[in-house]
């Protein structure tokens, strides 16, 4: 849906006016059907995208650095991706069908109050790492500049509240870049991702090829000897769970996405090519990457910026460098700016528009100095770490009660009403038995990702908690609740005072 920045004159609703305002704004509204612009293509660019982060890449080619082969690495993206392609559609049909963001598409589940919870989680989440991924960005920028122009190198001697004064000036820049883009609503990151996906597709691959013909057309296919039979399948497993938590964040609030979306075979088609072909190309680079340098010198890059930097063509180095600052700034604006922009829409419908709470999220982002949380393991491991814990549960509750308990069946008008006879008012707009099931199930996973003595399991700790919770819910649910389908179309906005949905 396209951004709305001013305040409507009216609401109407077909029959009795139900919408709060308190839980309404146009922002929060469904997207109307007429104005869809996602095709298959958009959907596949949030994953030409999302998919070849920089972080993506540290991930893979640390499997290589932890002996694995490439062939298992290739099995281990196989089966992630499989598993991802289905959870991916789940979410995605929820937000075509509903057209709602997903801090009211949790108010099925957890009520209208109840729904802060997980919003607000994902929120948290989500500007932490659009902080931290600005900061990476911005290293990769401190570092062209310098190349560039080497009389700037004295900037990044200077130290302002942990980070240079070069430092300083690379970060506000990318920072306010994004704000900009934000500041135009979800139509331009529509565009901005059609624009980036083709740029680091082509140079990844352009870089692959570099490699391998500098490795004399072959790669070094493991860094020693690679687990066999039992052990190397529990290394495929646990390594196709890791690569699933690390989009643990995107499947619960993909709804913010397919909500523009044109058509369920536009979710399915852009996922096909997206997820599984798109993720199998990208394990393939890096395995390209990583055999490549290792058969050259024996070592082990950490990602592709160290290869970047080795290019000895300054303007190649520089058009590298500039492709991965497009990258990141797309992965920051799909995975870590939009998630907290609608939570804190839905937090303060009245006062806060898609814009306005671009600006505030962004604000948090740079006044939590994410430098410095970056290189705190304390505060990635546990802080970070545990929060992320917590979206399985959440994830398991909210697809457990649409397609298992509601059976698809959605009132759309009652996700905006404070009304005590809504569908989702529950107890006093807290749904008592979804956060019954939430609290042990939420429990559970951070204690399995984040103790020492459960280290083997940790990686399944998404999983574990999605489970759990899932069963937890389906045990506690009420299915003596009647579940009325009614479309979001009833909820019309005054088109005189609000841009085009």
């Amino acid at each position: 849906m396209d951004a709305v920045y001013d305040r409507p004159a009216t609401v109407t609703v077909d029959g009795p006016p139900r919408t709060s305002p308190g839980l309404y704004s146009p922002d929060l509204a469904p997207t109307k059907k007429e104005g869809r612009r996602w095709g298959a293509y958009n959907v596949f660019t949030l994953w030409g995208n999302d998919v070849h982060s920089l972080g993506n890449y540290a991930f893979a080619v640390g499997l290589f650095a932890l002996g694995m082969s490439v062939w298992h690495i290739l099995i281990a993206f196989a089966v992630a991706s499989g598993l991802l392609l289905v959870l991916l559609n789940l979410s995605g049909y929820m937000g075509h069908k509903t057209g709602v963001p997903f801090p009211v598409m949790s108010r099925i589940a957890f009520g209208i109050k109840g729904a802060q919870i997980p919003a607000m989680v994902r929120g948290a989440v989500a500007i932490a790492w659009f902080g931290i991924q600005t900061y990476l960005a911005a290293s990769v920028l401190n570092a062209l500049v310098k190349v560039l122009f080497p009389g700037l190198a004295s900037l990044d001697e200077t130290s302002v509240l942990g980070l240079s004064v070069l430092g300083w000036i690379s970060f506000l820049v990318l920072w306010a870049v994004q704000v900009l883009i934000v500041s135009f609503g979800m139509d331009l990151i529509r565009k901005y991702m059609a624009f980036a996906a083709p740029t680091i597709l082509i140079t990844m691959c352009a870089l692959a090829i570099w490699m391998f013909v500098r490795a004399d057309g072959s790669i070094a296919l493991s860094t020693g000897d690679a687990p066999t039979g039992l052990a190397a399948w529990g290394e495929i497993l646990r390594s196709a769970a890791l690569w699933v938590v690390i989009y643990g964040t995107f499947v619960l609030n993909f709804c913010d996405f397919t909500r523009s979306a044109k058509s369920r075979g536009a979710i399915v088609r852009g996922n096909l090519i997206g997820i599984p072909v798109n993720m199998l190309f990208f394990a393939g680079i890096a395995v390209v990457l990583s055999g490549a340098q290792f058969k050259l010198n024996g070592e082990v890059i950490t990602g592709p910026e160290d290869i970047v930097r080795t290019i000895p063509n300054t303007f190649l180095m520089v058009a590298a460098s500039l492709a991965f600052i497009t990258l990141t700034i797309a992965v920051n604006l799909l995975a870590n700016f939009v998630a907290p922009i609608y939570a804190l829409v839905n937090l303060f419908p009245r006062k806060l528009t898609f814009r306005s709470a671009g600006l505030v999220s962004a604000v948090i982002g740079l006044i939590i100095l994410p430098w410095n949380l970056y290189n705190s393991p304390t505060v990635v491991n546990y802080f970070l770490g545990g929060l992320g814990a917590l979206l399985g549960p959440v994830f398991g509750i909210v697809m457990t009660d649409y397609w298992l308990i509601r059976r698809t069946r959605v009132n759309v008008p009652d996700l905006y009403t404070e009304d005590a006879d809504g569908d989702y008012q529950y107890r006093g707009g807290w749904h008592v038995r979804a956060i019954g099931a939430l609290v042990p199930a939420a429990a559970v996973a951070v204690v399995v990702a984040l103790v020492p003595a459960f280290e083997s399991v940790s990686g399944f700790s998404w999983f574990i908690g999605a489970i759990l919770a899932a069963l937890l819910y389906l045990a506690f649910a009420d299915r003596s609740r009647p579940a009325r389908d009614v479309d979001g179309a009833a909820i019309a906005v005054d088109a005189s005072s609000s841009a085009a949905h």
